[in-house]
Order: structure tokens, then C-alpha cells, then sequence
């Protein structure tokens, strides 16, 4: 028998080297058959000047660098690009294909510890910590953990460009079969180079922005290519361990993850998210998921052709088989009536193709999973005890978490929208003639009003604005949505710019017109939308406990909520509040927010769940998945998180099965840690800790807010020194950059305002102010330091905190930044303002080492350390093309589409190179 060795770290270094050389050679080979030689030494001279600059910066290779790409030909130019922004990406397939290489290791050791991380490890330290099964059982009863994809920021690489990039990563994965041939291998090679060629003569920018329904199609993509698999079988995964585990113990696990989607139902500041273009999403999202059934009913025919001449199935399964015989002609009826199985499966695969379509179709989800259990239970009655049906459980599973609507699909909408229908309509029945002006109490006692009126305020012979007609069409398009495809289908409207209670209010209210929330005339209610608040910005977090106190001392509201379970879900904007106070500040007060206003929720004995709005970036709340969870406040596990995936990141976690696996096995892992910490008492220097936060954010909130908002050439610096104006050209979403077209900061959408720092690789956003909190707390007291250092120790709010800070200071680059402010026409201002940067920039990385005892920026993660190392001499010559060409573009009289593309692709190869959009 072979023993398979585990490869030392080196080794696996080794390996990834290995991929990263034979692709980098192969897109040599690419650049030569297009450009010939002087393609490819032009992009190598480029490559080792960078390189060089890197180890050893001077002045006269610098200035050769420089002259070189000012002088490149047009033609030559957009090759250089290219080759770079393609080299990105396939570097960062070679490192997925690492982490699944990785990932097989360890499955294939006989090491007896487990991955750290996998779900094999939780529960192996739950059962080392002696945690009774009981308070297990009662623990993932209450798990709870939905990922909700959005298009925004939408990913910034066509489909075509995923496709290949997937079939690029299923080929590299196959060179390390060590039972392949010789021939086999040159084989490979040679698809592989194919695939390079094909990127190569492939477009990688879209000629023009995505339409919503294109944004729906991409996110359906994932669910197709791992979703849909990938979900059961980390609930598989689960119960298999814990059956190992506490093998006296009966386990079945609930299904505690599930995938949303904002794709389609998202209005806010996006006038193309119309109600018919949310019901076209919907009728496409059940498409896809009846064809998935189709697929596994046809499997489930050729494998169940168990007879009765040989077996006996239960009288219920006949009993369904004889009652609906009559629903299939001569034709579609299964030719061998003691095939039972077969018989039962093509009247399903019958209703399957009829759902939507008539009366002979199932009228639901649950309707189908009935049919199955049919099958299920009467399979147990002849397969030996203990038997797993795997395929047949496996679709019961994916039934049960996709139903017929595939992902719950969130309607958002902003609250001035709201407030200026009820205005409306509450005008049109001279309930008040200006709504609007009312102040905050006559407002929410005016709303319980109405709500406590069965009588409808909508009126069916009033001509309402377009506007508000638009809004009245959205809830009704909910209730229609609710019969259609169940209440499933759409079951959270979520209110962005939520600032008073009363914001909350005025949606039941547009949804009791819709008929979504009912008052009988005797008393009863029927409720049967969640109203979530999103609190975005930090005065918004500061007053979150308020609005909230005043909508449950609302006794309509209460009643609302009674029928929903008690449970109230309120969401945290962590772009809106980095971009107003930045991300120190911003983080604490979404931590202390969750803390204030789960303790208001208590008091009112009803549960809470948080919905975090995370970027995908470090300036937008972003961050690996796992360190996502383990921030949040303890208190708030048990009530379900809820986090959004942005559009960026689908591909990096989702596109490939092993890795779609492996994240969202560490976040079950990370929630089933989190059973053992909730299982302890709190530290008592949890609130020393607290306290130390909010000096530390009060100097980090000033520092921030005496740069962005106060210094008046700021906004000037931002617009001309980073590719802001150029980033609108670039087509990868349907929203609107700003909202309202408006030129104003404040209407700055955070998605922009972080791509384009990032873009200028200064990342501003993700990291500026937090070295003077930081900083100032530990000149204070002589004692602050070693707190911080407590507290980076054992507060994994604190840590994740200081762990995205470092990461953020590792991707920027101040030297390649400077390049940037050669862009801004006032001089002084540039000088002025980057100097303030840069010694914030030194004073952030100095205190956090000391916090963190390193020597270097992420000496605690060396495989991104190293990732970061090496990508950076490549993202230079793009970084230094695109200075050169925006400076060129803006003083520009005419417009050069030519020059304007090669932008565009310097900002798709940066983004690939930093793996970061918005």
C-alpha cells in the first residue's frame, strides 16, 4: 500500500511555483505567436526593471522605467497591458488551484489532526471540550447563517473570461493526477495553451454595461456550477462528524445555511430594478431550480429499478400512484408497471414540467418534497437498517433549502421613496394635507393609525405621480410574488437611509394597502413581510437602539412582529459608515450598535438578526468570511447572521467546487466555535476593552473627518488624483455611480469612492485614521499598550480589526501612489495632502506592528504576505501605464476611444492584480 507523504510547507511553495512558471511561460508562448520577439521582450524589460526597483529602488532605472512606457507605441502599449492583466489572472488561478491541492492533502494524511478550519476540527474540539451533546443539539437548532449575493460591485470580468478561466483551473488540476502518462501530461499542456490563447484573443471588457437581468443571470451562474451541490453536503459533512462524534446521539441537522440574493430586487438608486424586472427574476430563479430537479429525478429513474416481483413498497407510495396515473397519456406513462419507482418519478418529472403552468403541476415546494419522503420511507422499508439513500437524501436537501424559488431574493428601497408616497396618498384621503413636514411623533402616531384601520388609505379612482404608482406596484408585485412562488420567494424588504422609526412604519403601511399585512375587522393580523431598517451612516448606528426602542414600544408594530415569530432583522451598512467616519470608527459603532440594540431586544423578549452589509473590499467592511464572523459581538450568534457576498468575490469563492466547499466549511466551523465561546463566561475586561475602543475611535473619527471633510481641497484631490471620472466608463454593473447623477460627496456611492483609492494604491478608506486612535491611546498611559496587546490577543473583534488594518497597509504602495498626484493640477495640494498620507500611513504601520510584535506586516500570514510580495512588481508597469494615459486623456481636446480602452484594461489588470474592485 502507497503512504502518502504531507508535503513540508516549502513543498507546497514549490508547487504553487511550479503552476505559476508553466502558465507565465505559456503566456509567453502566446505573446510570441501574436507579437513576436519584441512583444516579449518588452513586456520582460518592463518586468525586470519593476522587479528591480522592487529590491533595490533607484533613480536612473526609475526614470528609464518611466520613459520606456511614455514612449511605447499604441499598438505595442495595449499588448504590455494585456500580457500583465493577464499574467494576474492566471496567478490567481494557480493560487485556487493551490488551495484545493492543499485542501486534498490533508484528506489524503493520516495526520490526526484535522485541517484547521474544517468542520472536521469544530467538531473535534467540541468533543475535546467535553460540550454535552445535549448543548449541541439545542445550539444548531438556533445555527443560522444566509449569504446573500449582490451585483454591486458586480464582478468586473465578463462570463466568457469566468468560463475560461474555469476551464483553465479544471485542466491544472488535472496535471497533479500522478497516473498520467507522459502523453497525457503533453496533452494537457497543449489544452492549456489553448485556453491561454483563447483569453488571449478574447474581449475582456464589456461593450457596455450589463443589463439587470444579465447581473441575475451571472449571480444564477454560481448556483448552477456549486451552489445548488456544494450546501448539502456541508450539512452532510456536519451530521457525518457528529455522528462520529457522539455516535449514541440521533442527529439531523437543520438545514442553518442558505443563499439569498439582492440581484433583481435591489431598487436603491437603481431605476432599472423595475417590479417587472424583480418578477422576471423571480420566474427565472424557479427555471433554474426545476431544472435541477429535472436532472435529479431523470438520475433517480435509472437507478431505482427496484420491482415488485423482487420487493414490497408501502401502500402509501401505491396509494399516490394510482390517484395520479390519469396525469400522464399512454405515451409519457413508464412501460413496466412493477417498476414502481420509475412509474412514481415520471408523474413527478410530469408536475415538475407543469409547475407554473397548470393545475397539474405541484402548487408547491412542499408538494414535491412529500413525493419524495414517499419514496424515501418506502425505500428504508426494504433497504437494510442504517442504509444512506446519498442521492436520494441529497435532493430532499436541496428541496428543502431552495424550494421552488431557489434563493430568497431581498427587495431594497430607500426611505425617501417611501416617505414621499405616503405623502401622497395619505394627501389624497385628507389624512394630512403635508405629511412630510410632521414631526417624528405626530408622524409614527399618524401611521399607527392607519394601521389599526382595516380600511385601505390606497384608493382604486385616484391618479397617483409615477413615482409613488411605482412604489404601490412594488408591494403589489410581493403579494402576487407570495401566491406565485411562495412566501419564501421574497420574505425581507429591507429600507436603506432607515433614520427614525417612522421609516420603518411607512413600509407596513404600503405593505397593509398591498394586502402583505392584514387587520381583520375582529382583531386578527397577518403579517407576512420582515421590515428591516438598514443603518448605514455613524450618526444612523448612534440612533439605532432609539429607533428601535420607539418601534417596539409601537404596539402595531409588536403585533407585526408576533406573527413573524418574535424575530426582527435589522441590517448594518458597512460601506455608507467607513465612507463617513471611516473604518475604525465605522466597525466599532456597527459593534456597538449590535450590542445596544440586542439588549433593547431583550427587554422586549424578541430576537434579533443582524445582516451585515459587507464590501468586498478591505475599505468596505470586506475580509475572508471566517474573520467576518468571529468579530461580531458573542451576544449575537444565536439569533443568525446574515451576510451579503459581493459581486466581486463570487468567482474568487464560488466558482470552483472544492473552493465554494472549503469557504463555506470555514464558516460553519468558525459558528460551531463560536458554540464553545458562547458555553464560557465573558471576560470581565471585556468592558476595560470597550472602553479603550471608544477613546481610540472618538481620535481616529476626528483625525478621519479633519481630512475628508473639512479640508477644502480634499474632494479635489480624490477626483484628480485617482481614475474616479474613468472608473464610469468601465461597464461592470446597471447602478448609477452616484445617486441622483449628483457631483456631491455625500451622494458618492462607497463603491467608486473605494475602487478608485484602491486603484491609486493608496486604499485610503481601508486603513487612514486608525494609526492616530491607535496611536494616541497608547502616548496616553504607559499601561495602553500592553492592553492593546491584551486585547489583540484574546478579542477577536480587536484582532480581526487589526488584522484587516495590516492587510489594507500591505496592498497600498505610497511610492507607485505618488506617481498618482503628478495627476492633480494644484501642486501644492497634492503635496500637501499626500504628505499627510504618507505620515499617517507610517505612523498606522508602526503601531500596529508594535501591537502585534512582528517584525514585517503579516508575518501572521505568510501565504498572503508572500501572494502581496509577489504580485506587486507586476501591478507597477499597470500602475504606471495608467498615470501616464489618464494624464494624456484628461488634457485631451478630443476623445480617444483607443486611449480610453487601454485605460480601462490598466483598471481591470489592477483589480485582478490586488483581487479587489469595491
Amino acid at each position: 500500500m502507497t503512504t502518502i507523504k504531507e508535503p513540508s510547507q516549502q513543498e507546497n511553495h514549490a508547487m504553487l511555483r511550479r503552476d505559476v512558471k508553466m502558465l507565465g511561460n505559456l503566456l509567453g508562448d502566446v505573446l510570441y505567436h501574436h507579437g513576436g520577439q519584441e512583444v516579449l521582450d518588452q513586456v520582460e524589460y518592463i518586468r525586470e526593471m519593476t522587479k528591480s526597483l522592487r529590491i533595490h529602488p533607484d533613480s536612473s532605472t526609475f526614470t528609464k522605467l518611466k520613459n520606456t512606457i511614455k514612449t511605447l507605441e499604441p499598438s505595442l502599449r495595449r499588448q504590455v497591458i494585456r500580457a500583465f492583466a493577464i499574467y494576474f489572472h492566471l496567478v490567481n488561478i494557480a493560487e485556487q488551484n493551490h488551495r484545493v491541492r492543499r485542501r486534498r492533502e490533508y484528506q489524503l494524511t493520516s495526520s490526526e489532526r484535522p485541517q484547521p478550519g474544517s468542520i472536521s476540527e469544530a467538531v473535534m474540539l467540541l468533543k475535546e471540550q467535553d460540550v454535552p451533546a445535549s448543548y449541541i443539539h439545542e445550539y444548531i437548532h438556533t445555527l443560522s447563517l444566509e449569504l446573500i449575493l449582490t451585483a454591486h460591485p458586480t464582478e468586473a470580468m465578463r462570463r466568457t473570461v469566468l468560463e475560461i478561466h474555469q476551464r483553465i483551473a479544471d485542466k491544472l488540476e488535472q496535471m497533479d493526477n500522478p497516473f498520467l502518462t507522459r502523453r497525457e501530461k503533453e496533452n494537457l499542456k497543449e489544452t492549456l495553451y489553448n485556453e491561454i490563447l483563447t483569453l488571449w484573443q478574447t474581449d475582456e471588457l464589456r461593450d457596455k454595461k450589463p443589463t439587470v437581468m444579465d447581473e441575475v443571470s451571472n449571480g444564477l451562474f454560481y448556483f448552477d456550477e456549486t451552489l445548488f451541490e456544494v450546501l448539502p453536503h456541508i450539512h452532510q459533512e456536519l451530521e457525518d462528524n457528529l455522528v462520529e462524534a457522539y455516535p449514541e446521539e440521533d442527529w439531523q441537522v437543520p438545514n442553518f445555511l442558505r443563499f439569498g440574493s439582492w440581484i433583481g430586487g435591489d431598487r436603491d438608486g437603481n431605476p432599472f430594478v423595475t417590479p417587472e424586472v424583480t418578477w422576471k427574476t423571480l420566474e427565472k430563479q424557479r427555471k433554474k431550480a426545476l431544472k435541477k430537479y429535472k436532472e435529479s429525478v431523470r438520475n433517480l429513474m435509472k437507478s431505482l429499478s427496484h420491482s415488485t416481483n423482487r420487493i414490497h413498497v408501502t401502500e402509501e407510495l401505491l396509494d399516490t400512484i394510482n390517484k395520479e396515473i390519469e396525469l400522464l397519456d399512454d405515451k409519457q406513462k413508464w412501460r413496466v408497471s412493477h417498476e414502481v419507482y420509475r412509474c412514481k418519478l415520471t408523474i413527478m418529472l410530469k408536475k415538475l414540467n407543469e409547475v407554473g403552468n397548470s393545475a397539474d403541476g405541484y402548487q408547491s415546494a412542499e408538494d414535491f418534497l412529500k413525493d419524495l419522503m414517499l419514496i424515501h420511507d418506502s425505500l428504508k422499508s426494504h433497504y437494510p437498517e442504517g442504509y444512506r439513500l446519498s442521492d436520494l437524501r441529497n435532493l430532499i436537501r436541496q428541496v428543502e433549502l431552495f424550494g421552488f424559488h431557489l434563493a430568497t431574493l431581498d427587495i431594497r428601497n430607500h426611505s425617501g421613496e417611501h416617505e414621499a408616497a405616503i405623502h401622497e396618498l395619505f394627501k389624497r384621503v385628507n389624512l394630512t394635507t403635508d405629511y412630510a413636514s410632521l414631526h417624528e411623533e405626530e408622524k409614527v402616531a399618524l401611521l399607527e393609525k392607519v394601521l389599526n384601520d382595516p380600511r385601505p388609505v390606497l384608493s382604486t379612482y385616484e391618479d397617483y405621480s409615477a413615482s409613488t404608482q411605482k412604489i404601490i406596484e412594488v408591494f403589489q408585485m410581493i403579494k402576487k410574488a407570495h401566491k406565485e412562488f411562495g412566501p419564501r420567494s421574497i420574505s425581507v424588504y429591507l429600507i436603506s437611509m432607515t433614520q427614525s422609526a417612522s421609516d420603518v412604519l411607512e413600509v407596513l403601511v404600503l405593505a397593509k394597502e398591498a394586502g402583505i399585512y392584514r387587520l381583520h375587522a375582529d382583531g386578527t393580523i397577518e403579517s407576512n413581510l420582515h421590515v428591516a431598517p438598514l443603518l448605514e451612516t455613524i450618526d444612523d448606528l448612534k440612533a439605532g437602539p432609539k429607533i428601535m426602542k420607539k418601534l417596539f414600544n409601537t404596539k402595531a408594530y409588536r403585533e407585526h412582529l408576533a406573527k413573524l415569530g418574535n424575530s426582527q432583522e435589522i441590517m448594518l451598512g458597512y460601506s455608507d459608515g467607513s465612507k463617513d467616519g471611516g473604518t475604525l470608527t465605522a466597525n466599532w459603532k456597527l459593534y456597538r450598535a449590535q450590542q445596544e440594540i440586542t439588549r433593547v431586544a431583550h427587554d422586549y423578549g424578541l430576537k434579533l438578526k443582524f445582516f451585515h452589509g459587507r464590501g468586498g473590499a478591505l475599505g468596505r467592511g470586506g475580509g475572508p468570511l471566517r474573520r467576518s464572523i468571529l468579530s461580531q459581538p458573542q451576544e449575537t450568534y444565536t439569533a443568525g447572521i446574515k451576510i451579503t457576498e459581493q459581486g466581486e468575490v463570487l468567482s474568487s469563492r464560488y466558482l470552483l467546487y472544492d473552493i465554494a466547499y472549503r469557504s463555506l466549511e470555514q464558516a460553519t466551523s468558525t459558528l460551531l466555535q463560536a458554540a464553545v465561546q458562547l458555553n464560557n463566561p465573558k471576560d470581565e475586561s471585556n468592558t476595560i476593552w470597550e472602553n479603550a475602543m471608544e477613546e481610540i475611535s472618538q481620535t481616529s473619527l476626528s483625525k478621519y473627518q479633519s481630512l475628508v471633510f473639512q479640508d477644502p481641497d480634499f474632494l479635489s484631490y480624490f477626483k484628480e488624483g485617482t481614475p474616479l471620472p474613468e472608473l464610469g466608463k468601465l461597464n461592470i454593473g446597471s447602478r448609477p455611480m452616484s445617486r441622483k447623477g449628483s457631483n456631491r460627496f455625500e451622494d458618492l456611492r462607497a463603491i467608486p469612492w473605494v475602487f478608485a483609492w484602491t486603484q491609486s494604491r493608496q486604499l485610503l478608506p481601508a486603513w487612514y485614521a486608525a494609526g492616530a486612535g491607535l496611536q494616541e491611546f497608547a502616548e496616553r498611559d504607559d499601561q495602553n499598550m500592553e492592553l492593546m496587546k491584551e486585547m489583540y490577543q484574546k478579542w477577536p473583534f480587536f484582532r480581526s480589526t487589526v488584522d484587516n488594518l495590516q492587510m489594507a497597509l500591505a496592498k497600498a504602495d505610497l511610492t507607485t501612489a505618488r506617481e498618482y498626484t503628478n495627476m492633480i493640477e494644484d501642486r501644492e495640494t497634492a503635496k500637501r495632502i499626500f504628505s499627510n498620507i504618507e505620515k499617517e500611513y507610517e505612523t498606522t504601520k508602526s503601531i500596529i506592528l508594535r501591537i502585534t510584535e512582528q517584525e514585517e506586516l503579516l508575518d501572521n500570514s505568510l501565504s498572503i504576505k508572500e501572494s502581496i510580495r509577489l504580485r506587486n512588481p507586476y501591478v507597477d508597469p499597470l500602475s504606471f501605464l495608467q498615470v501616464e494615459m489618464i494624464s494624456n486623456y484628461r488634457q485631451s481636446n478630443e476623445a480617444d476611444e483607443e486611449l480610453l480602452q487601454d485605460i480601462l484594461l490598466t483598471i481591470n489588470g489592477i483589480a485582478a492584480g490586488l483581487r479587489n474592485t469595491g
